[in-house]
């Protein structure tokens, strides 16, 4: 199995998001996938594909280098804001006043 069938498959995951055993066998054992992922992110390789890639592509003129920001807001549910609760406040007695 060469490196652009492993390459392939890899990719086939993610743009699936399927677990690694569901990848079609053309791609090879899963196992192999994964473990050639792990150790292609671990020693820097795609990295070095990307650089790589993006340098070519550079070059040949295919790669418009404006880059556009959003700036879109997502809020986050009132329970996610942080605050912190009160700890050791008295809890109230039966009669509702707090223990003194």
């Amino acid at each position: 199995m060469d490196d652009r069938t492993v390459l392939n498959g890899i990719v086939w995951k993610f743009r699936t998001g399927t677990a690694w055993r569901d990848v079609p066998e053309r791609y090879g054992p899963w196992a192999t996938l994964h473990t050639r992922f792990r150790r292609w992110a671990l020693d820097g390789t795609f990295e070095r594909m990307l650089r790589s890639a993006q340098a070519g592509a550079d070059a040949a003129g295919d790669i418009d280098w404006l880059v556009s920001v959003d700036s879109t807001v997502v809020r986050a549910h009132q329970h996610a804001a942080g605050a912190r609760k009160k700890r050791g406040a008295a809890a109230p007695d039966s009669d509702g006043r707090g223990a003194a």
